[in-house]
């Protein structure tokens, strides 16, 4: 089955060529393309889509209220974010909306094919040059998530990998325990912290107990 995406992105010539180049993929179909989020949220209701593929700065909107809009209409749309910004700020504030992903705009295609995937099919995918574990000042001043359900926030897998990280797991016993390879363990946890609002290790396991994933 193809995963049929819907494609908001402000500048013309960026958006048919990325509808274009999705479109000659196997697995993907773009059903629908829009300049600016007045026009995604008037169609979104007749749109029948998996994922969403959505610019952060759109001329028209602010990109949590179009969050919270699109979540009126289409609950259960997936939404991967596409930005040319590397700060994590804006990232976390998103998150705190469900979204699936955040990738850079200058991604190799294969990338961004890995990212559509994985966040259409239940999975996170953020990109792998921005690092949110690094400690700057964006990063400390992000947004937590604690009023949101955890199952909200991360997937099964990610809450499995996050309780072995909190009993003090290494990244390749986690891999040896879950049948994953420890580049797959990484980047899960890599995602959780990020999702999270958090900087390493002991926030990771303040959430857990907080929200009592562990005792």
């Amino acid at each position: 089955m193809k995963i049929n995406i819907l494609i908001t992105e402000d500048h013309e010539m960026y958006l048919e060529g990325l509808a274009l180049l999705l479109n000659k993929q196997e697995h993907f179909s773009v059903s629908g393309t829009f300049h600016n989020g007045t026009q995604l949220l008037e169609h979104l209701p007749d749109e029948n889509a998996h994922l969403l593929l959505l610019d952060v700065h759109l001329p028209d909107i602010e990109a949590e209220t179009l969050l919270k809009q699109i979540r009126v209409k289409q609950p259960d749309i997936r939404i991967l974010y596409l930005t040319m910004m590397r700060g994590t700020r804006n990232v976390h504030k998103l998150i705190r909306h469900g979204i699936g992903g955040y990738i850079l705009k200058n991604a190799p295609i294969a990338e961004l094919c890995e990212a559509i995937a994985t966040v259409a099919n239940g999975g996170s995918y953020f990109s792998k040059e921005i690092d949110v574990s690094d400690g700057n000042d964006d990063f400390r001043q992000t947004i937590t998530v604690n009023d949101v359900k955890i199952d909200d926030i991360l997937t099964k897998r990610e809450i499995e990998v996050l309780k072995l990280v909190c009993k003090e797991y290494s990244n390749s016993e986690i891999a040896d325990k879950l049948f994953l390879s420890v580049g797959t363990v990484e980047t899960h946890r890599k995602n959780i912290i990020a999702k999270l609002g958090v900087n390493n290790t002991v926030g990771l396991v303040k959430y857990a107990l907080r929200n009592k994933l562990i005792d």
